[in-house]
């Protein structure tokens, strides 16, 4: 019998399990960007384009048709931050911030109080409250120039009850920005509501059982228990309301166009004025642009690098 040798096949080299796990975190990754993949296209499309655009435009003269035309470098924006106009618009932004940031959040947290209460039909109540995050910015001005209207508004027909003289809310210098604020807060009222309703709502009940253990009364308990719980809610909500006030412009465009008086030319407006009906103002607009979102960056650091520190999680 012939002995036969038999050779063996090279053995394949074993894949380390090091190696597998980088192709699992490839594979992973590359599943996680294709899934990114629209959403950074929108992003890309509607915010990361135009605000590098924004900045480039700024440092040059542009032509009507948006196209920068003569390079003048930093000294566009230093135009921009010495202007009349810029002081104007940033202190009418800052009262109109400071407005309806404060009137809206303390508004918002009574109602929340309210909602949270235990009552029969409660809910009717509580869709009654964040029925305004519903309501689109052009139906919440129409609503509320009728509510203006000092001829026929309900507002100067309740004054008119009281004896008190009919107010021009939207054509008077000294009221037209408190009340572009008073829109402006029950606008926004409904997203404050809920928010701070859902964070009431997450605080433990026991807290308020031990307090009352104690002798608590209510007005200690909410200064002790719910305000210290409630502070992150109240910090987010603060954060949002102060962004969302720097970029309001809808409802000044349809109450006041700005005026009267430029009494409610804010930043925003001023941007908008300047780079679609000053023909060759494209850069100053994105100058202006450009300092109005650092003006939030910085003021958004501010509040978290200040205030957040009074903030209690738990």
């Amino acid at each position: 019998m012939s002995n036969i040798a038999t050779v063996a096949a090279p053995e394949r080299p074993a894949v380390s399990a090091a190696l597998r796990r980088r192709i699992s975190y490839a594979a992973q990754a590359v599943t996680g960007y294709v899934f990114l993949a629209p959403s950074l296209l929108v992003f890309a499309v509607f915010i990361f384009y135009p605000l590098i655009k924004s900045i480039y435009l700024g440092f040059y003269v542009s032509n009507p048709f948006g196209n920068g035309q003569v390079y003048v470098g930093a000294d566009q924006y230093r135009r921009v931050l010495s202007s009349d106009q810029f002081h104007t618009a940033l202190v009418t932004t800052a009262l109109f911030a400071l407005y309806t940031v404060v009137g809206g959040v303390v508004l918002g947290l009574l109602l929340a109080l309210l909602a949270n209460a235990r009552l029969k039909g409660i809910f009717i109540f509580r869709t009654i409250f964040s029925s305004t995050i519903a309501t689109s910015v052009a139906v919440a001005s129409l609503m509320w120039i009728l509510l203006f209207n000092p001829s026929i508004g309900v507002l100067n027909w309740a004054l008119s009850l009281l004896h008190v003289a009919r107010i021009n809310w939207l054509t008077s210098p000294h009221w037209a920005l408190f009340s572009v604020s008073i829109a402006t807060i029950w606008l926004q009222l409904g997203f404050n509501t809920i928010v701070l309703l859902a964070g009431l709502q997450g605080i433990p009940d026991e807290l308020y059982e031990s307090a009352r253990v104690d002798g608590a009364r209510p007005l200690r308990q909410f200064f002790t228990i719910t305000l210290p719980m409630l502070s992150p809610t109240l910090f987010f909500v603060i954060v949002i309301a102060s962004i969302r006030a720097f970029e309001s412009f809808g409802q000044i465009d349809l109450l006041t166009q700005g005026g009267p008086n430029n009494a409610t030319f804010t930043l925003v407006y001023a941007i908008y004025r300047n780079a679609f009906f000053n023909f060759g103002a494209t850069g100053v607009a994105s100058a202006q642009a450009v300092v109005l979102f650092v003006i939030i960056l910085l003021f958004t650091a501010i509040q978290f690098g200040v205030a957040e520190r009074k903030v209690f999680y738990g």
